[in-house]
């Protein structure tokens, strides 16, 4: 079996950011008061876009069939974003950071060789959630933005992605998360609206 860091298709993100990355990576080495704030929010930070899904599904429960079709798509989003991601992954194969930089400063261990780092998965579901809330609840949204870019920050900060890979995570998140929730809002309305008259009324409205 062809190793990782041998595939024909494999990206070496070094050459393209490592000088940045390894600029982020001593900024860690010497910031120890940052670190294990980094690595929590780095490790769970996923939790918090998962609530903010569920306040946003919450609060369409009391707005009209299109507000609960658009909170609908938002999960849909971080769930179709997740998979395109891991298929990008696989396709580019690009070794993580922690292969092609050995002595760069790590908080987050080495992963498996077949463990790509182009994009990373955790900044892309963070953007798809974030945009995904941004379309259908300004406020909800605008906070997890913030909460994306510091996702994306934490993943070169902890030595698991060159900022390359974050970057283009952003990109990806966003891009399957406007399509999907402009598209689930305007196809799910209907559907909505009928549910909401039968069984399953209590989870698509208030009242």
């Amino acid at each position: 079996m062809t190793s990782a860091a041998t595939a024909p298709a494999a990206l070496d993100g070094s050459r393209i950011d490592g000088g940045l990355y390894t600029t982020v990576t001593d900024f860690a080495r010497h910031t120890h008061w940052l670190n294990q704030p980094m690595v929590w929010w780095t490790s769970y930070g996923a939790v918090l876009f998962v609530l903010l899904l569920i306040a946003a599904w919450w609060r369409a429960r009391r707005a009209d069939a299109a507000a609960m079709a658009g909170a609908l798509s938002a999960f849909a989003a971080a769930a179709i974003a997740f998979l395109l991601n891991s298929g990008i992954k696989d396709l580019v194969a690009e070794p993580r950071p922690c292969r092609a930089l050995p002595h760069d400063f790590l908080l987050e261990a080495c992963p498996v060789p077949s463990d790509y780092a182009f994009p990373s998965n955790h900044t892309t579901v963070a953007f798809a959630a974030a945009v995904a809330l941004l379309l259908i609840d300004r406020r909800l949204g605008a906070f997890a933005i913030v909460a994306a870019v510091l996702m994306g920050a934490s993943r070169v900060y902890v030595g698991a992605h060159y900022p390359h890979d974050v970057l283009a995570s952003a990109l990806v998140g966003a891009l399957v998360a406007i399509p999907t929730v402009l598209t689930g809002r305007r196809a799910l309305t209907p559907a909505v609206e009928l549910l909401r008259t039968g069984a399953l009324r209590p989870l698509l409205s208030a009242g």
